[in-house]
């Protein structure tokens, strides 16, 4: 299966008073990139959602590496970095479109909480296919 690294424009109201994205935005840049990253594999986020399964934040950091600005476009490569039956870490960079500058880089790492359950779970128990999916693609997750 090819992913491809999610592309998006920077929007005026991201921006600080500098002019430049807000750091805060690039933390939504990831949840929206994790989302697509899973539509892409044919089990949307919330498709997980309906079958009672979230994917509860535990740490995320961001290192910035360049600017981005209001107007920027830019792409953001989700892989896998690491996965257990009880807790993911998701891999962000974030790439300028045009010129392929690093902007940033980041993680994720999230345990499975079952809603219903209220409590962590084993993904590879509660939705065995999409435990299959983020295994079969933590390999061949995009790469700069």
């Amino acid at each position: 299966m090819n992913i491809k690294p999610y592309v998006r424009k920077a929007n005026y109201y991201e921006t600080d008073q500098m002019g430049i994205i807000h750091h805060s935005n690039y933390i939504r840049w990831f949840e929206e990139a994790r989302v697509d990253y899973m539509e892409q594999l044919g089990f949307g986020y919330d498709k997980a959602v309906e079958s009672g399964i979230d994917f509860a934040l535990l740490n995320v950091e961001c290192t910035y590496k360049s600017m981005v600005r209001f107007g920027d476009t830019v792409r953001i490569i989700v892989s896998i970095a690491e996965l257990s039956k009880a807790r993911m870490t998701v891999s962000y960079q974030v790439l300028d479109d045009k010129t392929g500058e690093l902007r940033s880089t980041g993680t994720t790492s999230h345990c499975y909480y079952h809603q219903n359950k209220k409590r962590p779970v084993s993904l590879k128990s509660e939705l065995p296919e999409l435990y299959a999916l983020f295994e079969q693609n933590i390999a061949k997750s995009p790469r700069l």
